[in-house]
C-alpha cells in the first residue's frame, strides 16, 4: 500500500516563499508521474505542477510558471514544490498525487494515490 505524506504548509505573507515536500513510501516500484494539485472550498482540485519520476520532465500551470518549481529526489523518494513570490490567490490545500502509469498530467483522475493535504495560506 503506497502512502504519500506531505509537509511544509503554513501561513505566510504575499511575496514570501514556502517549500512543500511529499514523501512516497510503502511501494518498491517507482511512480511514473508525481504532481501537486490544490483545492479551495467548493472547487475541484486544480493542477499546479507535475514531474516525470524517470526523466525529470516538468509541467506547470500557467498561474504558477516562473514562481513555483517542482523537483524530485529519487534516492529519498521525495517530491518538492518550491513556491516563491506567493500571492493570496495561491491560498489552498495542496495535495500530492502519484500515478504508476502514464497519465494526462494535469487531470487529477489519472492519479491513484493522494496525500492528506497541507494548508497554504497567503495573507495580503
Amino acid at each position: 500500500q503506497v502512502q504519500l505524506v506531505e509537509s511544509g504548509g503554513g501561513l505566510v505573507q504575499a511575496g514570501d516563499s514556502l517549500r512543500l515536500s511529499c514523501e512516497v513510501s510503502g511501494r518498491t516500484v517507482s511512480p511514473y508521474t508525481m504532481a501537486w494539485f490544490r483545492q479551495t472550498p467548493g472547487k475541484g482540485r486544480e493542477f499546479v505542477a507535475a514531474i516525470s519520476w524517470s526523466s525529470g520532465t516538468t509541467n506547470y500551470a500557467d498561474s504558477v510558471k516562473g514562481r513555483f518549481t517542482i523537483s524530485r529526489d529519487n534516492a529519498k523518494n521525495t517530491v518538492v514544490l518550491e513556491m516563491n513570490s506567493l500571492k493570496p490567490e495561491d491560498t489552498a490545500v495542496y495535495y500530492c498525487g502519484a500515478s504508476f502509469r502514464p497519465v494526462v498530467v494535469d487531470q487529477d483522475e489519472g492519479y491513484h494515490t493522494w496525500g492528506q493535504g497541507t494548508q497554504v495560506t497567503v495573507s495580503s
